[in-house]
This record gives structure tokens, sequence and C-alpha cells, in this order.
């Protein structure tokens, strides 16, 4: 049997290789284009840290209202921490609880500053939650455990205490609102911790 010559065997294989070298290229482009589509929608549908911190600090009989108000409030970073959102629904009736950190804040704040902020925490729970007609606000800081205290069970102490704490009705104005902190009318402040907690200033 003759043997085709060296330079023709390197012919035939090259016309292989040309045939099919474009094929191998097709799929692994295809594959890399859905790799990269599959890393985009997976990318795409991570939830955020505001939507993670909504979940994790939602809770009451409509979860569903308060994670929905946790959603626009953690978009946000408050000088005072929001540690807990809740929303309860009896009779028809809805109110949103706001449960505020009152260490540690953020960034030194005056009291005006605080009440700027306590009201558009309001505001906004309240266009977050439509049906809620009452949004209720405390602000919170721990207390102190010495040795040999009772901090779990039915006889443990309170661990932390109200320093503030506010019920407002949807349809309050802001103006109202401002104008009710500043007269303490149905609001509580503590008045030893507002002493240390705020900057000077107006």
């Amino acid at each position: 049997m003759r043997a085709n010559p060296p330079h023709a065997s390197r012919a035939a294989n090259q016309q292989r290789c040309e045939r099919i070298l474009p094929s191998r290229i097709k799929h692994v482009v295809a594959f890399l284009g859905a790799l990269a589509m599959t890393a985009t929608v997976a990318f795409a549908q991570m939830p955020s840290v505001a939507d993670l911190d909504a979940h994790s600090r939602a809770s009451g009989n409509r979860i569903d209202v308060a994670q929905r108000v946790g959603e626009s409030l953690f978009q946000i970073t408050w000088n005072a921490q929001v540690l807990h959102v809740s929303a309860n629904s009896a009779d028809g009736h809805t109110v949103i609880g706001l449960a505020l950190s009152g260490v540690k804040f953020h960034a030194p704040i005056t009291r005006a500053q605080f009440v700027a902020e306590i009201v558009d925490l309001l505001r906004r729970s309240f266009a977050a939650a439509p049906q809620a007609g009452e949004v209720d606000l405390w602000t919170d800081v721990p207390i102190p455990v010495y040795k040999g205290e009772i901090v779990s069970g039915d006889l443990a102490k309170p661990a932390w205490r109200n320093v503030f704490t506010i019920s407002a009705r949807r349809d309050e104005s802001t103006a109202e609102l401002v104008r009710r902190i500043d007269r303490g009318d149905g609001v509580f402040w503590d008045q030893e911790w507002a002493k240390t907690a705020f900057k000077q200033g107006t």
C-alpha cells in the first residue's frame, strides 16, 4: 500500500483542524456567554444589606408590613441605629413599632438633629405602610449588668431601658410632631440621658 507523502498528511491534518477549530471556539464562546449570564442573574438576585436587615430585624403578626417598612428604613444609615421593626394588626388597626439604640450614634448629633431624624423615621414608616394608623418609637440604652445578677430566665432583670418614646398618628403633620416632641407632650425624655447623649448646639 502506498503511503501518503508527509506534506499531504500535514495538509489533511491542517484542513481537519481548520474545520474543527471554529466549531470548538463557537462552543466555548457560547459556554462562556451562558456562564456570564448566569453569574449576572445570580448577582442581580443577591439581596442587598438593607433587604437582609429588613428580614432579620422584623417581627409581629404582620411581618410582611414590618419587612416592607424595614426595606425603606434600612436603605439609610441613621445616626441612631434602628434595631428592630415590628408590625401588628388587630381589629383593622395596624401599629408599627420602631426600636432605636440610644448609644453609639454613627455621628455626633445635637438634640434638634435627633428630633429631625425621629420625625423622618416616623414619616417614612407611614409612607411604607399605608395601612398603619400609628407608629410607636422607642429609644433604648443597655442597663449595666453586675457580677452575680441574673441575666436570663423568669427572674432576669431587664437588659434595656427606655430613654425616649413617642407614639405618632398618621394624621399628625411634621410641624405638629416637632412641636409635640419639643414640648414633651405625650413624649418621654430621660433627661439624664439627654444631657450626655447629644453634642452641644441648637
